[in-house]
């Protein structure tokens, strides 16, 4: 069902807003003496943050939905608002008098910002349109040598599928050679042979539900159709600058499987049902199989877990070949803090691509020790950790840099900004006003000429505090 604005409402009006003021500021009654009160959120068309206590249900009783019905209500109201007026994500800061004079500021959205996760702060500035973080720029490296395992074998695999569901409906070749035009791959022999027994559609099992779970029963997933095969490429796998940056590839030799974000490779014929999904993987690692089956996790980012050495494998529950022992390497993703990495200068070495300094009590770090490193490209760093931010001038193959803001200020202010990044984030930390913040985005902003985040400026009333 649409949602509509009521008559009058919208966005921009104070009265929109006026239910979720009165509750942020209830909160912080006896908190903030008898000044005016400071409060922020964010709002979502499916999500919102928003420091408001909830109260705890009764022993022996689960939370109900009418322990946070006001807040619920007051929510619905920006976000049916919102819906009208096609805005997807809204920050927000105000501030309110004692005698409840309130001045309101909506901060943006701009299109060159991403939405920040759980705070009123903006989330990674984009500052190169269309730009992405150097693991979703990675392809499989080639595999021309690669083989299928041993153990597959189209003849047993077929007889096994048509014995487990002999009344199946198969796909024709015409089918079968549509997919491979599609993707514009050849399927391996196995993936044909299991579609050439059931090609997976829901009309062939009359809709039946049972009937779908004994062909599930058989395959060992939850089966898609001969016609929505497709390659987890790394388009297929959310990602956000602040996150995907960290993260990297990496492939060894004595890897079966690749370590990539996603692959033309990976034809994804089913579910596990708990969001993961299973594909037949066409560039395998050094020491895979062609046509080895693969996990791709919903909660993981990069790489994909071997399932099995071939889909006959798979299907007859044969166990993969054990997993081959990594070694010891340097780590390409740094963590330098209290409980890691004891210095910058110790997680330095060439391969190096993200360094992260987290939370530390001992003296600021230099970073010298990783200027002049090759293939170092994000570098996150909690404030209060740099002994001078103006060094991050010399890191000039820099793509992704998170900062405090008063690191931030340092750098803008010496003319240091690296001009190689593609996306930057600031981190504030606690209850830190996102209006300063937003002042230090728009500096960087600018500096790449991208779209500012704009504040929309809304003064009203919220009455006497009841």
């Amino acid at each position: 069902m649409a949602m509509q604005s009521p008559p009058g409402q919208s966005i921009r009006d104070f009265s929109t807003w006026q239910p979720v003021l009165r509750l942020l500021r209830a909160a912080k009654a006896g908190k903030a003496g008898v000044g005016p009160v400071r409060v922020a959120g964010r709002i979502g068309r499916g999500s919102w943050s928003l420091a408001l206590p909830h109260r705890m249900p009764p022993p022996g009783r689960a939370s109900q939905i009418e322990d946070m019905q006001e807040e619920m209500d007051a929510v619905r109201r920006v976000q049916t608002a919102m819906a009208a007026a096609g805005v997807d994500d809204v920050s927000f800061s105000a501030t309110i008098e004692p005698d409840g004079a309130a001045v309101l500021r909506l901060l943006g959205p701009s299109p060159a910002v991403e939405p920040g996760i759980g705070t009123p702060h903006p989330g990674a500035l984009v500052l190169v349109e269309g730009s992405l973080p150097e693991p979703w720029r990675r392809l499989p490296d080639p595999t021309p040598g690669a083989k299928p395992a041993p153990t597959a074998d189209p003849e047993l695999l077929e007889r096994t599928l048509r014995e487990r569901i002999p009344d199946a409906v198969g796909a024709t070749e015409e089918e079968i050679a549509a997919a491979e035009a599609r993707l514009g791959v050849r399927l391996p022999e196995e993936l044909k042979v299991l579609y050439r027994v059931t090609r997976g559609r829901w009309e062939d099992w009359g809709d039946d539900y049972d009937t779908a779970v004994g062909v599930f029963d058989a395959v060992r997933c939850e089966l898609s159709s001969v016609d929505d095969l497709y390659a987890a490429e790394a388009s297929t796998r959310h990602w956000s600058w602040q996150f995907a940056a960290k993260e990297a590839v990496d492939t060894r030799p004595d890897d079966s499987v690749q370590g990539v974000v996603g692959s033309p490779g990976w034809i994804v014929f089913g579910e596990n049902g708990g969001g993961d999904r299973l594909a037949v993987d066409l560039t395998p690692g050094p020491c895979g199989h062609t046509g080895q089956i693969v996990l791709i996790g919903h909660e993981e980012s990069v790489g994909a877990e071997l399932l099995a050495d071939s889909l006959t494998d798979w299907v007859l529950d044969r166990e993969a070949h054990p997993r081959r022992d990594r070694g010891e390497q340097p780590p390409l993703v740094a963590h330098v803090n209290h409980v890691s990495i004891r210095s910058v200068r110790e997680a330095a070495h060439p391969g190096l691509e993200v360094l992260s300094v987290g939370v530390w009590d001992g003296a600021p770090f230099s970073l010298a020790p990783v200027i002049g490193l090759p293939r170092l490209r994000t570098l996150a760093a909690y404030a209060g950790t740099l002994a001078d931010p103006r060094e991050i001038g010399g890191l000039t193959g820099l793509e992704f840099l998170e900062l405090g803001p008063e690191d931030w200020r340092v750098l803008l202010d010496a003319g240091a900004v690296p001009r190689s990044l593609s996306a930057a984030a600031i981190t504030a930390y606690g209850d830190h006003d996102p209006l300063p913040v937003v002042a230090v985005a728009n500096e960087i902003l600018a500096l790449w000429d991208r779209p500012q985040i704009i504040q929309t400026v809304l003064e009203g009333d919220l009455g006497p505090l009841v």
